[in-house]
C-alpha cells in the first residue's frame, strides 16, 4: 500500500539558553570539536598499537593499550554529547577529524618502544589541546564542560605518566 502526502518534518533551529551566549557556546563548542578529533586521533592510535603489538612485552601492553582505548571510547562519547547539549553539531568523519587533530599520523607499526613515544605524546598533545578551552569555560562560568575538559587533564597527564615509565628517555 502506498501512502501518499507523507511529509518529512523540517528540522527548526530552537534557542539554547542555558545562561551561556550563542559566541561563546559556538567557542566552546569548537575547542571541545579540537579535543574530540584529538581524542578520537588517540583512540585510533591505540587500537591500533593494541592490536598490533609485538616482543616480550606483549601482554602487559596489550592490556594497557585495551584498558585506554577504552577508556577513550566513553571519553569520546562524552565529549561529543556535551558539544550537542551546547546546541550545536559534534564532528563525526575522518575528514573532520583529520582537519580538526593536533596529532600526528602514524604511518605503519612502528617498534614498542617507538608506540609508547607516540603515545606519550598524543597523550601530551591531548592535555595541551584540553588545557587551552580552560580560560574561556571558567570566563563563561560553564562548570559541566569544565569539569569534563579538568577530568580529561587528569585521565590524560596520568596515561602519560605511566606510559612514560615504561620506557627510558
Amino acid at each position: 500500500m502506498l501512502v501518499e502526502n507523507l511529509s518529512v518534518p523540517t528540522r527548526t533551529k530552537l534557542d539554547v539558553e542555558i545562561g551561556i551566549r550563542d559566541e561563546d557556546r559556538q567557542a566552546i563548542a569548537e575547542g571541545l570539536s579540537q579535543l574530540l578529533a584529538d581524542t578520537y586521533t588517540l583512540y585510533l592510535m591505540t587500537h591500533n598499537f593494541h592490536w598490533n603489538v609485538t616482543g616480550p612485552s606483549f601482554e602487559g601492553l596489550h592490556a594497557r593499550f585495551e584498558t585506554q582505548y577504552l577508556e577513550l571510547a566513553e571519553a569520546i562519547d562524552r565529549i561529543a554529547e556535551r558539544i550537542r547539549a551546547l546546541g550545536l553539531y559534534a564532528p563525526g568523519s575522518y575528514s573532520e577529524f583529520s582537519r580538526l587533530t593536533s596529532i600526528p599520523p602514524v604511518s605503519g607499526v612502528p617498534v614498542t618502544e617507538e608506540m609508547i613515544r607516540l603515545l606519550v605524546d598524543a597523550q601530551e598533545t591531548v592535555v595541551r589541546t584540553a588545557r587551552s578551552l580552560l580560560p574561556r569555560l571558567e570566563d563563561c562560568k560553564d562548570q559541566p564542560t569544565l569539569d569534563l575538559v579538568s577530568e580529561r587533564i587528569g585521565v590524560h597527564e596520568k596515561n602519560a605518566w605511566m606510559l612514560r615509565s615504561l620506557i627510558v628517555f
